[in-house]
């Protein structure tokens, strides 16, 4: 028993002793603890995450491309239809009507290049040939009717001066003339005495002229147009003798109803005359055009028709085909055509309502799937590819996760308030007929991903003004070796291209400094 007593005593005083010898040597002897992490060789995955909303596949907004009244409407709300379905269509009748028009137009326009390419008949040419001939021996007629007006025409104009007008003027010498009666308007008696003197003037030389008339064409046509202006002078001295009528003269009521009565009478004639003068002169510029377009044709006939010719009616022909093409495009676009299969989200079109060609009337969405919309911001954009492989979860269904591919990258920005982004388009890789279009999805594309690297978390390296280190221990000292680093993934891990070895140790220096 004693011994046993003895032995416990040594036990206790032998742990004593370690205690104190262990306390003693980290009292004076204090070491540094490190914490290490060692460099591990995996996989490692870079992604960009952003937030975005499920859209159909397809969706498109319609409006008929022509104005007018709809006629008909074949749908409605929530109605299914097919691509190349017709929807809605507007009244087309005066579009028909056009298209026959044009049709007939590019008949007429083929018809006349047959002719050109056939050339003209000996019959064609006799035809024109006879035309001609008419149309000059009417012209011929029209200028030997000229001698007849005229001596006509001469006799009214005198009567008018020298019968009607002979009690209103003494004194008349052929140089001079003066009223028969005194007027208040001085001017007025001035200008109808000279007016009576060249009215005179004007007859003297009618006279001469039809006594030795030219009797050619050109010599008949000055003759026409001195007659309307001998007619034009004396209507004037009738003009200023009313006049004189109307100014207080100083004539009993019967002559002065008398004198009005044999101006009336003279502007008659005069009027009668010059319309007669008037009608021959432009009954023969309008056949001397007539002969000229005749012998045109006729010369064009016998000529035969010429390259150039059926080129510039070939021209006409395909001018013609066009306005049938426009026609009938103008057809096509009063009618609203569904361009896909799916679902109708608006439908505004109603019978008798005016369409215009701005306002979309029917919306349809697409009933071939779905895919999600989203914005990555310029920092990103650069790691997103056509093809990226995207994991998605939607709000709608909690738990559930969701894969799909990037197909769609835009090439411009988007720019919301001064922000910059860049809209992606995401395919499901499986269709589920639970989705929606509008639901919010959230968004992890994984734009690299490298089987077998070296990995470290990123609070084990150390960044400054330097550059890029990891730390370790060498103979209790901490060293810092550069290192070179490549992508990040979401956890905070990095991949080490250069400065490490898979298994080393590092130091955990703990956040960036």
């Amino acid at each position: 028993m004693f011994k046993k007593f003895i032995r416990s005593k040594i036990t206790i005083g032998i742990i004593t002793l370690l205690f104190l010898g262990v306390g003693g040597y980290s009292l004076f002897h204090h070491t540094t603890k490190y914490q290490f992490i060692q460099v591990v060789s995996g996989p490692i995955t870079e992604s960009v995450s952003l937030t975005g909303n499920t859209t159909p596949s397809q969706s498109v907004s319609l409006a008929f491309g022509s104005s007018g009244i709809i006629s008909h409407v074949y749908s409605a709300l929530g109605k299914e239809v097919s691509a190349g379905q017709v929807l809605a269509d507007l009244d087309t009748s005066d579009l028909t009507a056009q298209l026959h028009q044009a049709q007939a137009n590019v008949d007429t326009e083929q018809a006349k290049l047959a002719g050109l390419e056939a050339g003209a008949t000996p019959d064609d040419i006799a035809v024109s040939q006879t035309a001609l001939d008419k149309a000059n021996q009417d012209l011929a007629n029209m200028y030997s009717s000229i001698v007849d007006t005229s001596t006509d025409a001469y006799a009214k104009g005198n009567d008018a001066v020298n019968t009607q007008m002979s009690q209103m003027f003494i004194n008349n010498t052929g140089s001079t003339a003066n009223l028969s009666y005194a007027t208040s308007n001085s001017q007025a008696q001035t200008n109808a005495q000279l007016a009576e003197v060249y009215s005179i003037t004007a007859l003297n030389k009618w006279s001469l002229e039809l006594t030795n008339t030219d009797t050619s064409n050109a010599g008949l046509e000055k003759l026409l147009t001195d007659e309307i202006s001998y007619l034009a002078t004396v209507r004037q001295l009738l003009n200023n003798v009313s006049t004189t009528l109307q100014s207080s003269p100083s004539l009993s009521a019967a002559t002065l109803a008398t004198y009005k009565m044999d101006v009336s009478t003279a502007l008659s004639e005069v009027n009668i005359a010059t319309t007669n003068l008037n009608t021959i002169s432009q009954s023969i510029s309008s056949q001397k055009l007539t002969v000229s377009q005749l012998q045109a044709a006729l010369d064009f006939k016998k000529a035969g028709s010429t390259t150039t010719d059926i080129a510039a009616e070939q021209a006409q022909v395909e001018q013609a085909q066009a306005s049938v093409q426009s026609a009938e495009a103008k057809l096509e676009n009063a009618q609203i055509i569904a361009p896909i299969s799916g679902t109708v989200t608006q439908f505004d079109a109603k019978i008798g309502q005016f369409a215009s060609t701005v306002t979309p009337l029917v919306s349809i969405m697409s009933d071939s799937g779905y895919e999600v919309d989203g914005g990555v911001s310029e920092i990103d954009i650069g790691k997103v590819n056509l093809g990226d492989t995207v994991s998605m979860t939607l709000d709608a269904f909690p738990g559930e996760t969701f894969s799909g591919s990037v197909f769609y990258i835009a090439p411009a920005e988007t720019d919301t308030g001064g922000v910059i982004s860049y809209l992606i388009k995401i395919s499901f890789d499986k269709s589920d007929s639970r989705i929606k279009s509008g639901l919010t999805a959230n968004i992890d594309i994984q734009t690299k991903y490298k089987p077998s690297v070296l990995i470290l978390p990123q609070y084990a390296i150390l960044q400054n003004d330097q550059g890029t280190f990891v730390e370790t221990l060498v103979n209790n000292k901490i060293v810092q070796n550069p290192v070179t680093l490549g992508i990040q993934d979401e956890t905070g891990n990095v991949e080490v291209l250069s400065g490490v070895t898979e298994g080393e140790q590092v130091l955990n220096i703990g956040l960036k400094s």
